[in-house]
């Protein structure tokens, strides 16, 4: 189990799909609002002068030395949904990133948000 604890070390750290082709830098953690437990990261990618945030699940993911292995491939976290490197996520485009991935998107009962950034 990966601890919410651990997730400040994470960044800058290759983020790599399971057969190691490297995806881009890890620049942050969204933690899910219920249990406080890593999510999603956002991983820098794209050219120097157009870099984006893309949304790749933790579920599954391995730590190593320098890198973060995540368990979806190169190809379908590049088609994720993406922020600007100066944004924030907007609560009406969260669900859009779990469809992607297939995974069930479960706002609080009041409309709360799933993610929040650590």
């Amino acid at each position: 189990m990966i601890h919410a604890a651990d997730v400040r070390e994470w960044r800058d750290r290759d983020v790599v799909d399971a057969e190691s082709h490297k995806i881009g830098v890890l620049e942050a953690v969204y933690v899910d609002t219920t249990t406080d437990e890593p999510a999603m990261a956002t991983v820098r990618a794209g050219l120097p002068t157009r870099h984006r945030l893309i949304f790749v699940p933790l579920d599954d993911a391995i730590v190593g030395p320098d890198y973060v292995k995540v368990g979806y491939a190169k190809a379908l976290v590049k088609q994720a949904p993406s922020i600007g490197t100066d944004d924030i996520l907007p609560a009406e485009r969260e669900e859009a990133i779990f469809k992607h991935y297939g995974l069930p998107y479960r706002p609080g009962t009041a409309g709360e948000r799933q993610l929040a950034r650590r």
